[in-house]
């Protein structure tokens, strides 16, 4: 029972009781307690002063001065590195512009350093038909136990968005492998978009890895929807069918609820002692059929659980999300409705560092303290 003076305190306003979130109406399998470190967001902005030599237009350009988000995130060398989303000014309006991914590193996970130029971009290697004029765009990033880091990424050439994959020793040097889908049942699905793929990792010996289920690889992915993929070399992906032969919906938007209009999976997922947990970006819609505790198109955090022997069973998830959009730069910029777009998902130090973008225009980071449940 809560004393007198706790209840007191939880009419003040703006009080949060700092727990488990149980007090919050989450169930006991949620990460729930994200907290926004004091004096550090946002950890990556735009910067108009660096400048690469761009094989695709032959020139220089600023390739991050106009927006930094959408953040990978990963370990190595005991250092936390952010991939983020970077674009140039090429173009008006969100997916115009040539996306590219910049490199930044920290040792608390708070204070990064970038470097000047981008690791990952549309270049001449054989995918320039797939990633040229749009580039390259939100990347989810995971380990092998033998390190071998492999990012799952978009390629948008403004015609059609192909969910794809690269694989790297060093995280600078990157293999591009093409669409994921590319030669699943004949190549039925190459054509259709596909986005956001969240590997499913575990904890081995106090580090995140990439797990295998019955000796197979396995991934949610999707945008308007969420499948489960599977695939033996990670490369090659098989997405999972219904009856009619049409992508398997293990879950997809609600009407009146925070995630009304899209269900776009986060960080690589991970399998906790309750289930696989799975956080995903969900996106308010506009009209009669939004949540009406949320901004109208807002993307807020959600999560949900999946059965640990069966990825593909789903048990259930958060009615209205975990995190939202709070500061002024998570709620102005290219993307004004208000947006916290999560894909990175570090486990170091034995905190869990949460990374993502503010509004498609910079990069922040929340931190969960398991031992404070």
């Amino acid at each position: 029972m809560k004393t007198l003076a706790t209840l007191l305190m939880l009419l003040l306003p703006g009080f949060v009781l700092a727990n488990d979130g149980q007090d919050k109406g989450f169930p006991d399998w949620a990460w729930t307690d994200f907290q926004r470190p004091e004096g550090v967001n946002p950890i990556i902005s735009p910067d108009s002063t660096t400048r690469f030599y761009c094989p695709m237009l032959q020139k220089y350009v600023d390739w991050e001065s106009n927006d930094t988000f959408n953040p990978g995130a990963t370990v190595y060398e005991d250092k936390i590195i952010v991939l983020y989303r970077a674009e140039d000014k090429s173009g008006e309006g969100i997916g115009k512009r040539t996306s590219r991914l910049g490199f930044a590193y920290s040792t608390d996970g708070l204070n990064f350093t970038r470097h000047s130029t981008p690791v990952f971009y549309p270049a001449k290697d054989g995918q320039e038909e797939l990633e040229w004029p749009g580039g390259c765009e939100d990347p989810r990033v995971a380990v092998t136990e033998d390190g071998l880091y492999v990012m799952f990424y978009t390629q948008w050439n403004r015609k059609v968005a192909r969910l794809s994959v690269a694989t790297s020793r060093d995280l600078r040097v990157w293999e591009k492998h093409g669409p994921i889908f590319a030669k699943a049942y004949g190549g039925r699905f190459f054509d259709q978009f596909s986005k956001s793929g969240s590997i499913i990792t575990k904890i081995v010996d106090g580090k995140q890895v990439i797990a295998k289920i019955d000796g197979k690889y396995w991934m949610y992915w999707g945008e308007r929807f969420v499948n489960v993929a599977t695939s033996d070399d990670l490369v090659n992906w098989t997405p999972m069918l219904d009856e009619k032969g049409d992508f398997l919906k293990v879950f997809q938007p609600r009407n009146g609820y925070f995630d009304s209009d899209l269900t776009e999976c986060g960080p690589p997922a991970i399998m906790t002692d309750k289930g696989i947990l799975l956080m995903y970006n969900g996106k308010n819609k506009s009209g009669p059929n939004r949540d009406p505790n949320y901004t109208a198109r807002s993307y807020c955090a959600g999560q949900a659980l999946f059965d640990l022997k069966d990825p593909a069973k789903f048990l259930g998830r958060l009615d209205k999300p975990f995190f939202v959009p709070e500061a002024d730069f998570e709620k102005s910029g290219q993307y004004p409705d208000g947006t916290v777009f999560i894909e990175g998902l570090v486990f170091y130090q034995n905190k869990w560092f949460l990374y993502y973008g503010c509004a498609d225009s910079r990069v922040s980071v929340a931190v969960y303290d398991p031992a404070k449940k």
